[in-house]
């Protein structure tokens, strides 16, 4: 019947949308389409039933409960053939009358017994050498009251399953309404509006000329002729059967014979043949078209896009790296080389050879400059604090002995004080350290290094140098205190008086001693004794039997492995099949 509507190059291009939207590309990106919306009774299932050339279901109430891809293809060499797909079930029958119940049965399945919806879509290939080459999804009716049996929201659950097709600006909205009513009022057009404010996209087809009043003609020629609500794509007028012929059994081909004749012997409608305005014939043409141009004015932005996200899935894909193999003798093949790879990349993490986002040595170094910043900040108040100490202690401490005798046991007691409290920074230290190489995935034995950096401040609890380094030390606070002019008061010449040079000399050698001696333990411990921990520690498990467990992935991980292969396999099928064209 309409064979000579589409071009044979044409036909490649609908294949294309066809092929990617059965791979799963629609998952990725919208797919250019025409979406088939109207308020039930509108005369949708009759528009389609005559461009397909088969009955569809019918009745009262919602008869299209699930989305209907109708995939028409037009095959000189074939009489009549169908596929119909839904849910991971595939039939093929070759008896046109046995449409019904292939739907019927789909719907059953898909959104259960009785007049629910559901998302899901039904797929049903038409190949004949009677259609045309189109492509198009048949959506439930618009209705506004539940009936018995259906969910108070019903109406909210169609029009949100509407929207989610034609809100798509890659879709064809095509919108059917009864030339009988008032067209501004009808849902399905106000639903085309609200997602094609500009009605670039939206076509109209008016149905049932027939049924109109007398005198109303002049108003239907004003809609079609574009000047009433403006399409950029237009309205269409056709005359399907309607049920007194159904139920004779007139058939699709005689309809559409009666269709022609209907408008070439209508006083007022007859110019509209001229103007291919009218007729299934010519809806056929206009919808074939205008899917091909949309299809190849997205074409080229599609390709981008499918190749884009392909390299962002493999880019993932990279990421997760292959799984564990299935064969037991490889497995263990695998584990000797993913131990090995780690082992030497610990090392080189431990060496500062590897750069994690910003090189460990980096980030240590932040700290290691905050700890001298704090020890130094400690030696500006060391006056104030240790003239302090030594009176609270002499006060408190001080026996028989005259002033002028040396009482070791003050300057002994000052200087743990003032180093106890350098402790806490110490550990704040790396306690940031740890946090922050955390942060980057690297797992360090902070524990370790804490115990040493403990036994460090023991040690520096026991007061001792080595005599010419604090002899050196000592001499040169002198000679700067000498330089400041600072002379003691007559009455505090005693013993007391030397303790803040003494102190001051010896707290810079613990300052100097610390500065390096907690970072060199942070650094040692942290990297060097945390990477031969963790070494031996997965050497150890090449020594174990339960290898399967060992290898054995997070499901998680596993299953989102397999969605990004699943996924780029479709994007690359795509990819070529575009290439192809």
């Amino acid at each position: 019947m309409f064979q000579d509507q589409l071009a044979e190059k044409v036909r490649p291009f609908i294949d294309l949308i066809d092929y990617m939207r059965s791979i799963g590309i629609d998952k990725e990106l919208p797919l250019p389409t025409i979406a088939v919306v109207g308020d039930q009774s509108s005369g949708k299932s009759s528009v389609l039933e005559t461009l397909s050339g088969v009955a569809l279901p019918r009745g009262t109430g919602i008869v299209t409960r699930c989305p209907l891809l109708l995939k028409l293809c037009n095959d000189r060499t074939v009489k009549w053939e169908a596929v119909i797909s839904y849910g991971g079930k595939v039939f093929e029958f070759d008896e046109p009358s046995e449409v019904v119940r292939y739907v019927e049965q789909a719907q059953n399945t898909l959104a259960g017994k009785g007049v629910g919806i559901c998302e899901d879509l039904i797929t049903l290939k038409i190949t004949s050498s009677t259609v045309c080459d189109l492509s198009l999804i048949d959506l439930p009716g618009i209705t506004r009251v539940a009936v018995k049996g259906q969910p108070e929201d019903i109406g909210v659950q169609i029009n949100n399953l509407i929207t989610k097709f034609i809100k798509n600006k890659r879709t064809i909205i095509l919108v059917v309404v009864p030339c009988n009513v008032d067209i501004a009022t009808t849902e399905a057009l106000k639903m085309a509006q609200e997602m094609d404010p500009e009605g670039t996209r939206t076509l109209a087809i008016l149905t049932k000329p027939d049924l109109i009043d007398p005198g109303a003609e002049k108003n239907v020629l004003e809609i079609v002729h574009n000047r009433v609500i403006f399409l950029s794509m237009g309205y269409v007028i056709v005359k399907c059967r309607v049920q007194k012929q159904i139920d004779e059994n007139m058939s699709i081909a005689r309809a559409i014979e009666e269709e022609l004749e209907f408008f070439q012997n209508h006083e007022h409608f007859r110019s509209l043949v001229r103007e291919e305005k009218a007729t299934t014939k010519y809806l056929a043409k206009k919808l074939t078209n205008a899917l091909f141009k949309q299809i190849k004015t997205y074409l080229p932005q599609m390709s981008e896009k499918i190749k884009e996200q392909l390299g962002e899935v493999k880019h993932s894909l990279s990421k997760l790296e292959g799984g564990p193999p299935l064969e037991p003798e490889e497995k263990r093949k695998y584990l000797i080389q993913v131990i090995t790879d780690f082992n030497e990349q610990i090392t080189q993490l431990s060496k500062g050879d590897i750069i994690v986002e910003e090189n460990l040595f980096v980030l240590m170094r932040k700290e290691f400059t905050q700890w001298m910043k704090c020890l130094e900040n400690d030696k500006s108040n060391y006056h104030r604090v240790v003239q302090q100490l030594v009176d609270e202690y002499d006060q408190e401490h001080r026996g028989s002995e005259l002033p002028g005798f040396s009482n070791y046991r003050v300057f002994q007691h000052v200087v743990q004080k003032l180093v106890a409290k350098l402790k806490i920074p110490a550990m704040t230290t790396l306690q940031k350290i740890r946090d922050s190489l955390c942060l980057h995935g690297i797992f360090i034995f902070s524990n370790i290094v804490k115990e040493r950096i403990v036994e460090q401040f023991e040690m520096e609890m026991q007061v001792y140098t080595q005599d010419e380094i604090f002899h050196k030390v000592m001499l040169e606070a002198e000679a700067h205190i000498l330089e400041e002019g600072e002379i003691a008061d007559d009455k505090e010449q005693d013993t007391r008086s030397k303790y803040p040079e003494l102190l001051k000399a010896y707290y810079e050698i613990v300052v100097q001693r610390l500065a390096d001696q907690v970072p060199m333990l942070i650094r040692y411990f942290i990297l060097k004794q945390s990477a031969k921990i963790v070494c031996s520690e997965m050497l150890d498990l090449l020594h174990r039997d339960d290898t399967d467990n060992i290898l054995q992935e997070d499901s998680e991980i596993g299953q989102y492995r397999a969605k990004l292969q699943a996924q780029a396999d479709r994007l690359l099928l795509a990819n070529d099949k575009i290439s192809s064209l």
